[in-house]
Protein backbone atom coordinates (compact mmCIF):
# COMPACT_ATOMS: atom_id res chain seq x y z
CA UNK A 1 0.00 0.00 0.00
CA UNK A 2 1.26 3.51 -0.33
CA UNK A 3 0.75 6.52 1.57
CA UNK A 4 -2.60 7.91 0.05
CA UNK A 5 -4.29 4.42 0.74
CA UNK A 6 -2.87 3.99 4.07
CA UNK A 7 -4.15 7.38 4.86
CA UNK A 8 -7.46 7.14 3.92
CA UNK A 9 -8.27 3.55 5.40
CA UNK A 10 -7.49 5.60 8.32
CA UNK A 11 -9.42 8.35 8.25
CA UNK A 12 -12.40 5.95 7.30
CA UNK A 13 -11.48 3.31 9.97
CA UNK A 14 -9.70 4.18 12.73
CA UNK A 15 -12.00 3.87 16.20
CA UNK A 16 -11.09 7.05 17.49
CA UNK A 17 -11.60 9.25 14.82
CA UNK A 18 -15.20 7.04 14.40
CA UNK A 19 -15.91 8.21 18.09
CA UNK A 20 -15.16 11.57 17.84
CA UNK A 21 -17.21 11.79 14.70
CA UNK A 22 -20.79 11.18 16.86
CA UNK A 23 -19.79 14.35 18.71
CA UNK A 24 -21.40 15.96 15.81
CA UNK A 25 -24.33 13.88 15.80
CA UNK A 26 -25.02 14.36 19.42
CA UNK A 27 -24.69 18.34 18.82
CA UNK A 28 -26.81 18.12 16.22
CA UNK A 29 -29.63 16.13 18.47
CA UNK A 30 -29.02 19.21 20.55
CA UNK A 31 -30.14 21.64 17.83
CA UNK A 32 -33.18 19.61 17.39
CA UNK A 33 -33.95 19.66 21.08
CA UNK A 34 -33.41 23.54 20.81
CA UNK A 35 -35.76 24.75 18.11
CA UNK A 36 -38.75 22.84 20.08
CA UNK A 37 -41.73 24.80 21.91
CA UNK A 38 -42.55 24.32 24.84
CA UNK A 39 -45.78 21.65 25.42
CA UNK A 40 -49.13 23.44 26.53
CA UNK A 41 -50.03 22.25 29.88
CA UNK A 42 -53.83 20.69 31.19
CA UNK A 43 -54.87 20.62 34.75
CA UNK A 44 -58.13 18.75 36.13
CA UNK A 45 -58.93 19.00 39.79
CA UNK A 46 -62.14 17.51 41.09
CA UNK A 47 -63.17 19.26 44.39
CA UNK A 48 -66.15 18.49 46.96
CA UNK A 49 -66.59 15.11 46.24
CA UNK A 50 -68.74 13.51 49.15
CA UNK A 51 -66.93 10.47 49.89
CA UNK A 52 -66.16 11.54 53.19
CA UNK A 53 -69.89 11.25 54.51
CA UNK A 54 -70.26 15.10 54.90
CA UNK A 55 -73.67 14.88 52.76
CA UNK A 56 -74.08 18.02 51.52
CA UNK A 57 -77.41 19.85 52.15
CA UNK A 58 -77.40 22.90 50.31
CA UNK A 59 -79.05 24.63 53.31
CA UNK A 60 -76.85 23.52 56.03
CA UNK A 61 -73.74 22.64 55.17
CA UNK A 62 -70.62 24.80 53.62
CA UNK A 63 -69.70 21.96 51.48
CA UNK A 64 -69.95 21.21 48.19
CA UNK A 65 -71.26 21.21 45.92
CA UNK A 66 -68.78 19.10 43.46
CA UNK A 67 -66.93 20.49 40.78
CA UNK A 68 -64.28 20.06 38.20
CA UNK A 69 -62.01 22.96 36.93
CA UNK A 70 -60.19 21.85 33.87
CA UNK A 71 -57.41 24.53 32.69
CA UNK A 72 -55.40 24.75 29.89
CA UNK A 73 -51.85 26.51 29.97
CA UNK A 74 -49.49 27.31 27.19
CA UNK A 75 -45.56 28.94 27.98
CA UNK A 76 -45.03 31.99 25.30
CA UNK A 77 -41.32 32.14 25.68
CA UNK A 78 -40.20 36.01 25.36
CA UNK A 79 -36.72 37.84 24.07
CA UNK A 80 -35.99 35.24 21.93
CA UNK A 81 -34.96 32.75 24.01
CA UNK A 82 -35.36 30.24 21.00
CA UNK A 83 -33.89 31.74 18.54
CA UNK A 84 -30.89 32.15 21.16
CA UNK A 85 -31.35 28.76 22.21
CA UNK A 86 -30.96 27.64 18.58
CA UNK A 87 -28.16 29.38 17.65
CA UNK A 88 -26.24 28.50 21.19
CA UNK A 89 -26.75 24.90 19.84
CA UNK A 90 -25.90 25.48 16.11
CA UNK A 91 -22.51 26.84 17.77
CA UNK A 92 -21.80 23.70 19.80
CA UNK A 93 -21.97 21.82 16.34
CA UNK A 94 -19.55 23.41 14.20
CA UNK A 95 -17.24 23.19 17.27
CA UNK A 96 -17.89 19.74 17.29
CA UNK A 97 -17.16 19.21 13.19
CA UNK A 98 -13.70 21.59 13.64
CA UNK A 99 -12.93 18.99 16.64
CA UNK A 100 -13.25 16.15 13.98
CA UNK A 101 -11.16 17.99 11.86
CA UNK A 102 -8.46 18.88 14.31
CA UNK A 103 -8.84 15.12 15.11
CA UNK A 104 -7.93 13.94 11.55
CA UNK A 105 -5.25 16.44 11.20
CA UNK A 106 -3.58 14.80 14.11
CA UNK A 107 -4.37 11.29 12.77
CA UNK A 108 -2.90 11.90 9.38
CA UNK A 109 0.30 13.01 11.19
CA UNK A 110 0.57 10.01 13.15
CA UNK A 111 0.00 7.76 10.05
CA UNK A 112 2.67 9.49 7.98
CA UNK A 113 4.89 9.38 10.99
CA UNK A 114 3.98 5.34 11.60
CA UNK A 115 4.51 5.12 7.56
CA UNK A 116 8.01 6.78 7.55
CA UNK A 117 8.93 4.56 10.29
CA UNK A 118 8.19 1.43 9.16
CA UNK A 119 10.04 2.30 5.71
CA UNK A 120 12.92 3.63 7.47
CA UNK A 121 12.88 -0.08 9.13
CA UNK A 122 12.65 -1.69 6.11
CA UNK A 123 15.74 0.25 4.63
CA UNK A 124 17.76 -0.58 7.78
CA UNK A 125 16.59 -4.42 6.92
CA UNK A 126 17.73 -3.64 3.69
CA UNK A 127 21.45 -2.50 4.25
CA UNK A 128 21.81 -5.31 7.26
CA UNK A 129 21.08 -7.85 4.48
CA UNK A 130 23.59 -6.35 1.74
CA UNK A 131 26.15 -6.42 4.91
CA UNK A 132 25.20 -9.70 6.03
CA UNK A 133 25.53 -11.42 2.53
CA UNK A 134 29.06 -10.04 2.22
CA UNK A 135 30.30 -11.68 5.29
CA UNK A 136 28.49 -15.07 4.39
CA UNK A 137 30.64 -14.30 0.90
CA UNK A 138 33.68 -14.05 3.35
CA UNK A 139 33.40 -16.52 5.35
CA UNK A 140 33.06 -18.93 2.45
CA UNK A 141 36.52 -17.48 1.15
CA UNK A 142 38.04 -17.83 4.62
CA UNK A 143 36.67 -20.93 4.94
CA UNK A 144 38.49 -22.42 1.50
CA UNK A 145 41.57 -20.20 2.52
CA UNK A 146 41.96 -21.85 5.85
CA UNK A 147 41.52 -25.42 4.47
CA UNK A 148 44.47 -24.74 1.93
CA UNK A 149 46.31 -23.33 4.47
CA UNK A 150 46.17 -19.96 3.87
CA UNK A 151 45.28 -18.04 7.28
CA UNK A 152 44.63 -19.35 10.79
CA UNK A 153 41.91 -20.90 11.99
CA UNK A 154 41.23 -17.73 14.66
CA UNK A 155 40.66 -15.78 11.43
CA UNK A 156 37.77 -17.67 10.27
CA UNK A 157 36.58 -17.81 13.35
CA UNK A 158 36.64 -13.99 13.42
CA UNK A 159 34.31 -13.89 10.16
CA UNK A 160 32.09 -16.40 11.67
CA UNK A 161 31.45 -14.69 14.90
CA UNK A 162 31.07 -11.15 12.81
CA UNK A 163 28.65 -13.00 10.17
CA UNK A 164 26.68 -14.11 13.38
CA UNK A 165 26.79 -10.48 15.07
CA UNK A 166 25.45 -9.05 11.82
CA UNK A 167 22.37 -12.22 11.55
CA UNK A 168 21.13 -10.72 15.06
CA UNK A 169 21.11 -7.64 14.33
CA UNK A 170 19.05 -8.24 10.96
CA UNK A 171 16.75 -10.30 13.27
CA UNK A 172 16.33 -7.22 15.49
CA UNK A 173 15.91 -4.93 12.73
CA UNK A 174 13.33 -7.65 10.79
CA UNK A 175 11.40 -7.50 14.62
CA UNK A 176 11.37 -3.83 13.96
CA UNK A 177 9.35 -4.26 10.99
CA UNK A 178 6.80 -5.94 12.13
CA UNK A 179 6.53 -3.71 15.31
CA UNK A 180 6.28 -0.98 12.67
CA UNK A 181 3.69 -2.67 10.62
CA UNK A 182 1.56 -3.64 13.60
CA UNK A 183 1.27 -0.13 15.18
CA UNK A 184 0.66 1.06 11.22
CA UNK A 185 -2.21 -1.06 11.04
CA UNK A 186 -3.44 -0.13 14.62
CA UNK A 187 -3.82 3.34 13.23
CA UNK A 188 -5.80 2.22 10.68
CA UNK A 189 -8.10 0.51 12.52
CA UNK A 190 -7.68 -2.78 11.71
CA UNK A 191 -7.98 -4.96 14.90
CA UNK A 192 -6.65 -7.79 13.74
CA UNK A 193 -3.17 -6.94 12.25
CA UNK A 194 -1.97 -8.84 9.16
CA UNK A 195 1.30 -10.75 8.83
CA UNK A 196 1.86 -10.19 5.51
CA UNK A 197 1.06 -6.49 5.93
CA UNK A 198 3.27 -3.89 3.60
CA UNK A 199 4.05 -0.65 2.38
CA UNK A 200 5.60 0.88 -0.84
CA UNK A 201 6.88 4.09 -1.43
CA UNK A 202 9.72 6.31 -1.14
CA UNK A 203 10.27 9.05 1.84
CA UNK A 204 9.34 12.46 0.95
CA UNK A 205 12.39 14.23 -0.40
CA UNK A 206 10.05 17.49 -1.89
CA UNK A 207 11.74 21.05 -0.93
CA UNK A 208 9.60 23.58 0.80
CA UNK A 209 8.66 26.65 -1.33
CA UNK A 210 6.76 28.99 1.73
CA UNK A 211 8.72 31.07 3.68
CA UNK A 212 7.71 30.51 7.80
CA UNK A 213 5.86 33.92 7.20
CA UNK A 214 3.80 32.18 4.91
CA UNK A 215 3.30 29.28 7.25
CA UNK A 216 2.70 31.13 9.89
CA UNK A 217 -0.47 33.21 7.72
CA UNK A 218 -1.23 29.66 6.45
CA UNK A 219 -1.79 28.47 9.83
CA UNK A 220 -3.68 31.11 11.66
CA UNK A 221 -6.39 30.81 8.66
CA UNK A 222 -6.59 27.20 8.53
CA UNK A 223 -6.40 25.74 11.52
CA UNK A 224 -9.38 23.37 12.27
CA UNK A 225 -8.34 23.62 16.66
CA UNK A 226 -8.20 27.64 15.94
CA UNK A 227 -11.61 28.12 14.07
CA UNK A 228 -13.50 25.84 16.53
CA UNK A 229 -11.90 27.71 18.92
CA UNK A 230 -13.09 31.25 17.58
CA UNK A 231 -16.58 29.04 17.00
CA UNK A 232 -16.65 28.53 20.60
CA UNK A 233 -16.42 31.92 21.56
CA UNK A 234 -18.99 32.39 18.88
CA UNK A 235 -21.48 29.75 21.16
CA UNK A 236 -20.38 31.60 24.46
CA UNK A 237 -21.55 34.93 22.94
CA UNK A 238 -25.02 33.59 21.71
CA UNK A 239 -24.97 31.74 25.68
CA UNK A 240 -24.45 34.84 27.18
CA UNK A 241 -27.37 36.36 25.41
CA UNK A 242 -29.51 33.83 25.92
CA UNK A 243 -28.68 33.78 29.35
CA UNK A 244 -29.60 37.46 29.75
CA UNK A 245 -33.05 36.25 28.06
CA UNK A 246 -33.45 34.31 30.46
CA UNK A 247 -33.71 36.70 32.71
CA UNK A 248 -36.81 37.46 31.54
CA UNK A 249 -39.52 35.65 32.68
CA UNK A 250 -41.60 33.76 30.01
CA UNK A 251 -45.82 34.06 30.13
CA UNK A 252 -48.20 31.97 31.29
CA UNK A 253 -51.70 31.96 29.51
CA UNK A 254 -54.58 29.66 29.77
CA UNK A 255 -58.35 29.10 29.56
CA UNK A 256 -60.22 27.82 32.43
CA UNK A 257 -63.55 25.34 32.38
CA UNK A 258 -65.61 25.07 35.86
CA UNK A 259 -68.27 22.74 35.94
CA UNK A 260 -70.35 22.49 39.11
CA UNK A 261 -73.06 19.92 40.16
CA UNK A 262 -75.91 21.08 41.85
CA UNK A 263 -78.73 18.71 41.50
CA UNK A 264 -79.73 17.31 38.89
CA UNK A 265 -78.24 20.85 36.77
CA UNK A 266 -74.70 21.61 35.93
CA UNK A 267 -73.37 24.66 36.40
CA UNK A 268 -70.71 25.74 33.23
CA UNK A 269 -68.01 28.77 33.87
CA UNK A 270 -64.81 30.02 31.52
CA UNK A 271 -62.30 31.29 32.60
CA UNK A 272 -58.73 33.45 31.71
CA UNK A 273 -55.44 32.52 33.03
CA UNK A 274 -52.56 34.95 32.86
CA UNK A 275 -49.24 34.04 34.59
CA UNK A 276 -46.19 35.67 34.94
CA UNK A 277 -43.11 35.54 37.58
CA UNK A 278 -41.88 38.54 38.97
CA UNK A 279 -37.92 38.81 38.86
CA UNK A 280 -37.70 40.79 42.08
CA UNK A 281 -34.55 37.92 43.52
CA UNK A 282 -33.63 35.65 40.69
CA UNK A 283 -32.54 37.37 37.77
CA UNK A 284 -30.69 34.37 36.69
CA UNK A 285 -27.50 36.56 37.70
CA UNK A 286 -25.21 33.52 38.05
CA UNK A 287 -25.71 31.38 34.68
CA UNK A 288 -25.25 35.38 32.78
CA UNK A 289 -22.12 35.34 34.96
CA UNK A 290 -20.91 32.07 33.95
CA UNK A 291 -21.89 32.67 30.21
CA UNK A 292 -19.24 36.02 30.37
CA UNK A 293 -16.83 34.23 31.81
CA UNK A 294 -16.92 31.17 29.00
CA UNK A 295 -17.02 33.49 26.40
CA UNK A 296 -13.64 35.77 27.72
CA UNK A 297 -11.75 32.60 28.40
CA UNK A 298 -12.92 31.25 24.85
CA UNK A 299 -11.00 34.63 23.83
CA UNK A 300 -8.13 33.68 26.13
CA UNK A 301 -7.81 29.85 24.54
CA UNK A 302 -7.41 31.76 21.20
CA UNK A 303 -4.77 33.92 22.13
CA UNK A 304 -2.80 31.14 23.60
CA UNK A 305 -3.28 28.87 20.80
CA UNK A 306 -2.26 31.74 18.39
CA UNK A 307 0.96 32.17 20.10
CA UNK A 308 1.71 28.56 20.38
CA UNK A 309 0.50 28.24 17.12
CA UNK A 310 3.69 31.01 16.12
CA UNK A 311 5.72 28.63 18.33
CA UNK A 312 5.28 25.66 16.14
CA UNK A 313 6.08 26.98 12.91
CA UNK A 314 8.89 28.58 14.03
CA UNK A 315 10.58 25.22 16.07
CA UNK A 316 9.12 22.98 13.17
CA UNK A 317 10.90 25.36 9.96
CA UNK A 318 13.91 25.80 12.03
CA UNK A 319 13.76 21.89 12.31
CA UNK A 320 12.99 21.60 8.62
CA UNK A 321 16.47 23.76 7.58
CA UNK A 322 18.68 21.89 10.11
CA UNK A 323 17.17 18.17 8.86
CA UNK A 324 17.72 19.80 4.97
CA UNK A 325 21.30 20.66 6.17
CA UNK A 326 22.01 17.49 7.31
CA UNK A 327 20.89 15.28 4.87
CA UNK A 328 22.75 17.34 2.22
CA UNK A 329 26.00 17.42 4.03
CA UNK A 330 25.62 13.48 4.16
CA UNK A 331 25.02 12.75 1.01
CA UNK A 332 27.71 15.29 -0.14
CA UNK A 333 30.81 14.55 2.08
CA UNK A 334 29.44 11.36 3.88
CA UNK A 335 28.14 8.53 1.58
CA UNK A 336 30.03 8.17 -0.91
CA UNK A 337 33.24 8.40 1.19
CA UNK A 338 31.97 5.35 3.96
CA UNK A 339 30.73 3.04 0.49
CA UNK A 340 34.03 4.25 -0.77
CA UNK A 341 36.40 3.15 2.21
CA UNK A 342 34.51 -0.53 2.59
CA UNK A 343 34.94 -1.73 -0.34
CA UNK A 344 38.62 -0.58 -0.55
CA UNK A 345 38.59 -2.24 2.75
CA UNK A 346 37.26 -5.50 1.35
CA UNK A 347 39.07 -5.57 -1.93
CA UNK A 348 42.57 -5.16 0.40
CA UNK A 349 41.34 -8.02 2.66
CA UNK A 350 40.57 -10.42 0.21
CA UNK A 351 44.28 -9.77 -1.02
CA UNK A 352 45.44 -10.33 2.32
CA UNK A 353 46.89 -6.64 2.39
CA UNK A 354 44.08 -5.30 5.50
CA UNK A 355 43.61 -7.10 8.52
CA UNK A 356 39.93 -8.42 9.54
CA UNK A 357 39.62 -6.05 11.98
CA UNK A 358 39.87 -3.00 9.86
CA UNK A 359 37.07 -5.08 7.22
CA UNK A 360 35.00 -5.47 10.66
CA UNK A 361 35.60 -1.93 11.52
CA UNK A 362 35.23 -0.84 7.96
CA UNK A 363 31.47 -2.94 7.90
CA UNK A 364 30.43 -1.42 11.29
CA UNK A 365 30.83 2.16 10.22
CA UNK A 366 29.54 1.58 6.91
CA UNK A 367 26.32 -0.17 8.79
CA UNK A 368 26.17 2.98 11.11
CA UNK A 369 26.63 5.64 8.45
CA UNK A 370 23.98 4.16 6.48
CA UNK A 371 21.48 3.85 9.39
CA UNK A 372 21.94 7.58 10.29
CA UNK A 373 21.64 8.51 6.54
CA UNK A 374 17.75 6.46 6.66
CA UNK A 375 17.40 8.50 9.83
CA UNK A 376 18.60 11.76 8.07
CA UNK A 377 15.89 10.89 5.45
CA UNK A 378 13.20 10.33 7.79
CA UNK A 379 13.71 13.12 9.90
CA UNK A 380 13.60 15.40 6.87
CA UNK A 381 10.32 14.12 5.27
CA UNK A 382 8.65 14.57 9.05
CA UNK A 383 9.82 18.24 9.18
CA UNK A 384 7.97 18.40 5.62
CA UNK A 385 4.54 17.00 7.17
CA UNK A 386 5.14 18.62 10.74
CA UNK A 387 4.48 21.99 8.63
CA UNK A 388 1.54 20.10 6.43
CA UNK A 389 0.17 18.79 9.65
CA UNK A 390 1.10 22.52 11.58
CA UNK A 391 -0.69 24.24 8.76
CA UNK A 392 -3.39 22.36 8.04
CA UNK A 393 -2.70 21.31 4.24
CA UNK A 394 -4.37 18.05 4.59
CA UNK A 395 -7.59 18.44 6.12
CA UNK A 396 -8.39 21.77 3.83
Amino acid sequence: MDLKQVVDEALQRNLQLIAQRYDVSIAEARVIQARLRPNPRMNVETNFLDVLGANYIPAEGPTGPAETNTVFVHTFETAGKRRLRTEAALGTVAVARYGVLDAMRNLILNVQNSYLDLLLAKENVRILREILATFAGLVNVNRIRFEAGEIARVELLRSEVAELQFRNLLRQAELRVRQEAVRLQTLMGRPRPESRFDVAGEMRRDVLVYSEEELRAGALAARPDLEALRRDMARADAETRLQQAEARPNIDAGLSHHKQFVGPFKGQTAGFRFEIPLPLLNRNQGEIERARREKEQAAARIRALEVEIFGQVASAFQQYLTARELLESMERDLIGQARRVRETIEFSYRRGEASFIDLLDAQRTFNETMQGYNEARAEYARTLYLLDAITAREVR
